[in-house]
């Protein structure tokens, strides 16, 4: 069983760009899915499925920061572009025990610049669709 406390998470135009933005990062999730293609025949009694296309996506929530290395400076170049992610369990080298899940041009859509209300810390959830989905484990 396992539990992030210390994940790491970045983000780039290109798996040799990326930037990490784990410090202002609460949460992710990236999920590898495939879409379900039915195909049930005549005489089932029963609906059955085959594998289409992977719709893989990853949702984050991060903190709004508008300094020089910001997460806003990390983003804004990237909406409406294909760009590559990539999240640790931990802040180690990849390896078979902290592997590194990659989801490369994966669409990010939009940045939702100010979200925010009275007395709180402004956040953007953010999400990127499709991509090629893998697992990094070596060093």
């Amino acid at each position: 069983m396992a539990y992030l406390t210390n994940p790491k998470v970045q983000i780039g135009a290109s798996i040799g760009s990326l930037t990490d933005i784990t410090e202002f990062c609460t949460s992710a999730t990236l999920t590898q899915m495939r879409e379900a293609l039915e195909d049930t025949v005549f005489g089932m009694d029963s609906r059955e499925y085959q594998g289409g296309l992977y719709a893989n996506e990853l949702s984050l929530s991060v903190y709004a920061d508008f300094g020089a290395s910001g997460s806003y400076a990390a983003l804004k170049d990237l909406v409406g572009t294909k760009i590559v992610v990539k999240v640790n369990p931990t802040d180690a080298a990849d390896s078979a025990t902290n592997p590194g899940f990659i989801l490369e041009d994966t669409y990010l859509e939009s940045l939702p610049v100010i979200n925010g209300s009275v007395g709180e810390l402004s956040t953007w959830d953010i999400t990127t669709t499709g991509g090629s989905y893998s697992v990094d484990t070596t060093a």
